[in-house]
């Protein structure tokens, strides 16, 4: 099957991993975590290199993510982040305080766009209604969209905390097809989604019965979080995949003879 942007209507988009860096923002506010281990520890900064401590962090952030959403899809973002952040310190033997939690739940609305994010969502705009479904909390995503996506302006926005589940749950889906179709008359085989997560999104997207995903590959199969390729080839259908949000951008461009 030949992809042809001009088929849809709605752009649906993960946030953190395809608009934002969470890879990057998450490591960066779990480092005070582990300089605070004793320097015999194999987790030390001093004990190992940047990228295997990368390494270490994101996979155990992403395994206790997914496990604290299953057990609590009610639970505000800023808490699972809290959540998980108690969980690793208890992991590490690290003693940490309800404030530093707190902190680290923080974060989100302080995580960088990618370079390409802004101009990229301006040129699909054009084209397109574009639709945020995030595993977020409403004030989390108030944050992010007044402070690093800024200027990038959505025509729906569907969280989690709206939905009362987390991705890859079918409820969000299910949400984003009746509230997309409510909104903009769209119907089911009209709306694209748009991400990086193939685990959070494209697995439910083949599951749920809508058309091929868009893969934004980002780092790829060298990223932490989100599934390796490998591993999702079966269970996910992709339309196409792009490095960059910005690549996907420019393809949709030519494709309505705007090059």
């Amino acid at each position: 099957m030949v992809f042809d942007p001009k088929e849809y209507k709605v752009l649906s988009f993960d946030i953190y991993g395809t608009l934002i860096d969470w890879e990057s923002g998450i490591y960066e506010a779990l480092l005070p975590l582990v300089e605070k281990l004793p320097t015999a520890s194999p987790h030390h900064p001093s004990k190992t290199t940047p990228d295997a401590q990368r390494k270490f962090l994101l996979t155990e952030y992403a395994n206790l993510e997914l496990e604290t959403q299953k057990a609590q899809p009610t639970l505000a973002y800023p808490e699972v982040l809290a959540t998980i952040y108690k969980r690793l310190a208890a992991q590490l033997g690290v003693d940490i305080k309800n404030e530093d939690a707190e902190q680290f739940g923080s974060t989100i609305g302080t995580w960088s766009a990618f370079p390409d994010t802004a101009s990229a969502m301006q040129t699909l705009g054009k084209y397109y209604k574009l639709v945020v479904l995030s595993n977020v909390d409403n004030a989390s995503f108030a944050r992010t969209l007044s402070g690093p996506l800024k200027g990038v302006k959505f025509d729906g926005i569907y969280t989690a905390q709206d939905i009362g589940s987390y991705k890859p749950d079918l409820r969000n889906f299910e949400y984003l097809v009746k509230h997309a179709g409510d909104s903009f008359g769209a119907k089911k085989g009209e709306i694209l989604k748009v991400a990086q997560s193939l685990m959070h999104d494209h697995r439910t997207v083949k599951k749920f019965g809508m058309k091929p995903s868009v893969w934004i590959k980002r780092a790829g199969d060298e990223a932490l979080m989100g599934g390796k390729y490998e591993d999702a080839k079966d269970e996910v259908n992709l339309a196409a995949s792009f490095d960059t949000l910005g690549d996907f951008a420019e393809f949709v461009k030519k494709a309505f003879g705007d090059a």
